[in-house]
């Protein structure tokens, strides 16, 4: 196991730099401290040919001139709330607007945008990123000090953990998950053809402004359907403006089993197994990629090219007593951790 750092330029006056995390396996992991971003992902195919699973730039200057989220920690509420509005303990609280009427992922200057403290650490079990940040009372809107650490860790078990972890000094409304795009094929054609598995019985229906109603709605019988695999282009059409939806997660107490989703290229042979303690995961079809976006190595990020599926807490949930609660209060700590385990040539799950 090893990690290594390079410098990476400057953002806010700060440094920024590039960590690589390998395995004994070939699996290469790059990860910034801006943004806390997932830059590459470096999986075998079938083959034994390594190639690159997620979306991205080659320099830092794509990330700093405007991206749709790629790879970062998002927060401090990550997904939306609605008109940018909540009332917390009687208070009425506004947050920046930044997506139609609304506020999406912590606002115009989220956790993707800022320069995180790091530190890395590697022996012979796991290579492992510490990144931590200090989110100021009154920061796009939210209230209170929020502590948040990110620790990221490769292992020769193939998997990468992702352990986020935060701590308050006011309560305040915390929803934190990593945004990264995946594309087994390593983005050379779309998504549609990746197999998807989703444990999941219902999802959270939304309004046009993809604002939750609130109903918690069965997939039986629906295009939302993906307990058992499907290939995510097989019903898109039949899905108003293609899937960007929360799914409301299976959890069975008494199992071991964190499983949550299951992504498949069968033309590659990679696969990805997601397992996290989050009681949601939205799933993103990459609707609003346009062409318009040269990603690593001069690739064009067309409409689907990316898939992201961010676990995490239901969107506006400040708004809706009824979901599980993201209020975290003084003396608590917000702890969620999610596991990318990567697989070649394998069945699914």
């Amino acid at each position: 196991m090893s990690i290594t750092k390079e410098n990476w330029g400057k953002a806010d006056n700060k440094d920024v730099f590039l960590y690589t995390l390998k395995n004994r396996n070939g699996i290469v992991v790059k990860i910034s401290n801006y943004g806390g971003i997932i830059t590459s992902i470096l999986v075998p195919d079938k083959n034994g040919k390594t190639g690159d699973i997620v979306l991205g730039y080659d320099s830092l200057i794509g990330y700093l001139t405007g991206t749709p989220y790629f790879g970062a920690i998002v927060g401090r509420f990550a997904n939306r709330i609605a008109k940018g509005a909540f009332t917390l303990d009687g208070k009425k609280y506004k947050l920046a607007i930044n997506n139609g009427n609304n506020s999406l992922h912590g606002g115009i200057k989220g956790f993707d945008k800022v320069v995180w403290d790091a530190s890395e650490f590697s022996d012979s079990i796991s290579a492992r990123l510490k990144l931590t940040y200090l989110s100021h009372d009154g920061e796009e809107g939210y209230p209170g000090n929020l502590n948040v650490t990110v620790t990221y860790i490769l292992t020769d078990a193939n998997m990468l953990t992702t352990l986020i972890e935060a701590t308050t000094d006011k309560p305040t409304p915390v929803n934190l998950c990593n945004h990264t795009y995946f594309n087994l094929r390593e983005a050379d054609t779309s998504i549609l053809g990746h197999l998807l598995k989703i444990k999941a019985d219902r999802y959270t229906v939304v309004n046009d402004e993809l604002i939750p109603t609130g109903e918690l709605r069965s997939v039986q019988g629906t295009p939302m359907d993906f307990r058992t695999p499907q290939t995510i282009g097989s019903r898109i059409d039949q899905v108003k403006g293609g899937y960007d939806h929360n799914y409301v997660l299976n959890k069975d107490v008494t199992s071991s089993d964190l499983t949550v989703a299951v992504i498949e290229d069968p033309v590659s042979g990679r696969i990805v197994e997601i397992s996290s303690t989050q009681p949601g995961v939205q799933f993103y079809s990459g609707n609003f990629l346009d062409g318009t976006i040269k990603g690593k190595g001069g690739k064009i990020y067309k409409q689907h090219y990316g898939m992201c599926l961010e676990t995490q807490h239901f969107p506006d949930s400040p708004n809706q007593p009824a979901f599980p609660n993201t209020i975290l209060k003084p003396g608590e700590k917000f702890d969620q951790m999610t596991v990318y385990l990567f697989k070649v040539n394998g069945l699914f799950v």
